[in-house]
């Protein structure tokens, strides 16, 4: 019994370790392969080694007993083989669990969880972090043992700790994090095309961006060239309809073209009203995501079912992915969305009500926070807009939030009732928002999947289920998935960065014929029928005009 002797507490944290390893074997939304999972169970073994190591730390300060010897063996047995037992348990089903998800979305079934591959993983990532810690507990005993010559031990620990952590917080954020992002940005620059390496300008007058353009075409980027000179034009819009069509307003400034927000708003509002913008039927005003890609899915369909007689203006903010513009350039969204929306409503305003267009908001994944944060329903009491259509609402979303807090009781979380359905609606991959009739002067739909960790990510995870796990699961997320403090985090955090790696009308990646139906509901289209929604779904699918990427 020597070796419990010499052990003391010490194999608790490992045994919590593999506790944390096996809960991230469990499903959640987004299916794993082996190698994420591996890096997964190894974060999340870390951490519950450095969550044991700590209990023990206070233990051992409050003086309390330690087992030791037949004692410490017998409480080790007790404790470790159910442990061992669960991780063979968890292993032995991660396989079904993965499949479990991909059967619900429909996509191809893993033949091996390449078990061995994925262990090994997880211990390598484990053995890193674990050696990356020694190194920090190194670095702090030498700082406070250099403070014990001028200050008591007390304070020098103290003080020793709050110099540690200052110093790794420096070293991460000034040199490794800022390089990361420097890198991260210039890649997605380079990505844009921007001014020499721009493609020829348009030579139609109309395009945003060519000779008559107020807006700079080599300025644009390649998401907003791609998007105003793509598209259906007004032929095909009368083929799909059978009657005459307009060709579609489409103005994006992108995010060179000016220093400031305001700026790049005024150019292009001033853009919008060259191309004659305000004497349509409709005019959208629309956020992108954080590169600045609009989704064809989105802007083609309510093209379609206008018959052309729209506008939709967009405006750039950034560069980088939905992801990490929400993590690193949070401001800049929120800013560009206030200015546009403002500005685009000031103008639309001034306008006689019986000729000017109705005014619409839109935005998918950070598009959608930026412009529900952009729009102020307070402002615009005395001048409403018609309606807006919300894709994929990020979790921080303020005004996503307090409506859903709003619900309905009895309805679900990932798909709430809110009153009689007069303002707001939910829609999903299979449930409708309804029709165009049945509501109020303002519209609002958001359609999202109960699968998007985007939207249901939940910080306080941490210690706690999501409101939405204690709720029977939505048709796309797994039965099996359970909560875990600690470990339910880090897995919907994975969950976040592969939400665009799903199938279309799952996770992350919203499906153009999805789109339809909110539209219809939103913006009421004329001499439209349930026939003409049939038609314009199985024409989205087949894919051709109608850009249903993603």
């Amino acid at each position: 019994m020597k070796l419990f002797d010499k052990t003391g507490l010490k194999l608790l944290p490992l045994l919590l370790g593999l506790v944390f390893l096996a809960a991230s074997l469990t499903p959640s939304l987004i299916p794993r392969g082996w190698l994420v999972q591996g890096v997964l169970g190894g974060l999340v073994m870390a951490l519950g080694y450095m969550i044991g190591r700590f209990v023990v730390s206070v233990w051992r300060l409050m003086e309390l007993p330690e087992l030791k010897g037949r004692a410490a063996a017998i409480f080790y047995a007790v404790i470790g083989v159910p442990v061992l037992a669960v991780l063979i348990i968890c292993i032995s089903n991660a396989l079904a669990w993965q499949n479990g998800i991909r059967e619900r979305m429909g996509v191809e079934l893993m033949q091996s969880s390449h078990t061995v591959q994925m262990m090994l993983v997880a211990f390598v990532v484990f053995v890193i972090l674990v050696l990356v810690g020694l190194l920090l507990r190194i670095a702090f005993d030498r700082v406070r043992h250099w403070l014990y010559r001028y200050m008591p031990k007390r304070t020098a620990n103290v003080a020793g700790f709050i110099l540690t952590v200052l110093v790794v917080f420096i070293v991460t954020r000034d040199g490794v994090l800022d390089n990361v992002i420097s890198a991260m940005d210039k890649s997605y620059t380079l990505g844009q095309a921007l001014f020499d390496t721009a493609p020829p300008t348009p030579t139609d007058a109309r395009v945003t961006g060519s000779a008559a353009s107020l807006i700079d075409w080599g300025a644009m980027g390649q998401p907003g060239r791609d998007y105003v000179t793509t598209g259906p034009d007004a032929g095909a819009i009368a083929r799909f309809t059978g009657r005459d069509a307009l060709q579609p307003v489409r103005v994006y400034a992108g995010l060179a073209q000016a220093d400031t927000a305001d700026e790049r708003a005024e150019i292009a509002l001033e853009e919008l009203k060259r191309q004659g913008g305000f004497e349509r039927e409709v005019l959208i005003v629309a956020l992108p995501t954080g590169t600045g890609w609009l989704d064809p899915g989105a802007m083609d369909t309510v093209e379609y079912m206008h018959g052309g007689d729209t506008a939709t203006i967009a405006v750039q903010y950034s560069y980088l992915q939905s992801p990490l513009a929400l993590v690193l350039e949070t401001r800049s969204g929120l800013d560009q969305a206030r200015s546009l929306i403002n500005k685009v409503h000031s103008h639309w305003r001034s306008l006689p009500k019986e000729t000017r267009p109705r005014l619409y908001i839109h935005g998918l994944s950070l598009g959608s926070w930026s412009s529900m944060y952009g729009t102020d329903l307070f402002t615009l009491l005395d001048n409403p807009i018609n309606g807006a259509l919300w894709v994929g609402p990020p979790f921080p979303s303020s005004m996503w939030n307090n409506i859903v807090a709003e619900r309905n009781p009895g309805s679900p979380y990932v798909l709430p009732e809110i009153g009689d359905g007069r303002l707001v609606r939910f829609a999903n991959h299979e449930q409708s928002p309804g029709g165009p009739d049945g509501w109020g002067d303002i519209r609002i739909v958001y359609l999202q999947y109960a699968s998007d960790p985007i939207v249901f990510y939940e910080p306080a995870s941490l210690f706690r289920a999501p409101v939405w796990m204690n709720e029977p699961p939505a048709k796309d997320v797994s039965p099996d998935m359970r909560f875990m403090p600690v470990v339910t985090k880090f897995q919907l955090a994975v969950d976040m960065a592969l939400a665009n790696s799903a199938p279309p009308g799952y996770g992350h990646a919203y499906y153009g014929p999805d789109y339809i139906r909110p539209w219809v509901a939103v913006t009421a289209p004329d001499n439209w029928s349930e026939t003409d929604t049939q038609r314009l779904i199985e024409h989205c699918d087949q894919g051709f005009q109608i850009g249903c990427r993603n």
